[in-house]
């Protein structure tokens, strides 16, 4: 008789789950008033887009909407984006976040939305483990002091019209006050009659127009050109030293932690701040131009430990 042979039984092969290119899109938003750096993640990859930047002082839900109506990358992914995570410029109640996030919820409908401060996002980009005072220094300017765990603050923000120390919009008043008074050194002087800026055009973009503040900060690049005349670094210091002795010295943890900053007048004017932040005794971290890969990071752990 033949011997019989019982035939194995073949292992059933677990089926992969089909992969949803549709999960797990997160985007982190980092918005100045002037503009706003958009981080799409989804499976790995990361994308980068810009907007305008929103801030509830200047912005409605209507002004939101059509900035992002009119970017092709967001529309392409805003119904299957999950989370999005906003910060931004004037963020700083429930009743003006709530205004971001009425332009943000009819485009990302499917996504769980926050809006926070930017001040926030400058605590998170710059934190390196130990307590520090966070600094913003862009168009407008603001701080905070950060422990790991919770955001102080000590003074308001008051704005382009009451504050922004040594910010963009600080620096940008004082020279067009200075061109009209006719204090301004030749080279810069020359450079505004050059872009057509005349009292009365100044006037409407300052007191007429919205988003003045943007106008205001948006001549920086003739300081930052022009930064070796006696004239730019007298102003220079002037701002930062202002900027320091109402935004950090209010804090008094300043002479024992790191003092860390963000945004583009800090890393343009860093030579200047670094030696404005030596004579006052004040020993500085990081200077952060853009924080949002930082933000970015911060978002992924958290993920990562949910």
């Amino acid at each position: 008789q033949a011997p019989t042979f019982k035939k194995k039984k073949k292992k059933k092969k677990k089926k992969s789950k089909p992969q949803n290119t549709n999960t797990n899109m997160l985007i982190v938003v980092e918005s100045g008033s002037t503009k706003a750096d958009w981080m799409i993640l989804h499976n790995g990859s990361e994308t980068i887009s810009n907007t305008k930047g929103f801030n509830p002082y200047f912005h409605s839900k209507s002004d939101i909407l059509e900035a992002l109506k009119a970017n092709d990358v967001l529309d392409a992914v805003k119904d299957d984006v999950q989370q999005l995570h906003f910060y931004g410029a004037g963020c700083s109640s429930p009743e003006l976040n709530a205004i971001i996030e009425s332009g943000l919820s009819p485009f990302f409908r499917n996504a769980i939305i926050t809006v926070d401060h930017d001040l926030n996002a400058s605590a998170f980009a710059c934190y390196n483990g130990e307590p520090e005072i966070a600094c913003i220094l862009g168009t407008g300017s603001n701080s905070c002091f950060y422990d790991g765990e919770s955001v102080r603050e000590e003074v308001p923000a008051l704005g382009h019209l009451l504050g922004d120390e040594g910010s963009g919009n600080y620096f940008g008043k004082r020279m067009l006050a200075d061109y009209l008074y006719k204090r301004f050194p030749r080279p810069m002087h020359d450079t505004f009659e050059d872009m057509g800026l005349t009292k009365a055009s100044i006037v409407e973009r300052v007191y007429q127009k919205p988003d003045a503040n943007v106008f205001i900060a948006s001549l920086m690049p003739v300081l930052i050109d022009n930064k070796d005349l006696p004239y730019s670094q007298k102003l220079i210091r002037k701002g930062f030293q202002e900027f320091i002795d109402v935004h950090v010295k209010c804090f008094e943890e300043y002479k024992t932690c790191e003092v860390n900053f963000v945004g583009s007048i800090s890393d343009l004017l860093q030579e200047e701040l670094h030696a404005v932040c030596k004579d006052n005794g004040i020993r500085i971290g990081r200077i952060v131009r853009r924080p949002l890969q930082n933000l970015v990071n911060y978002h992924v752990k958290l993920l990562e430990k949910a």
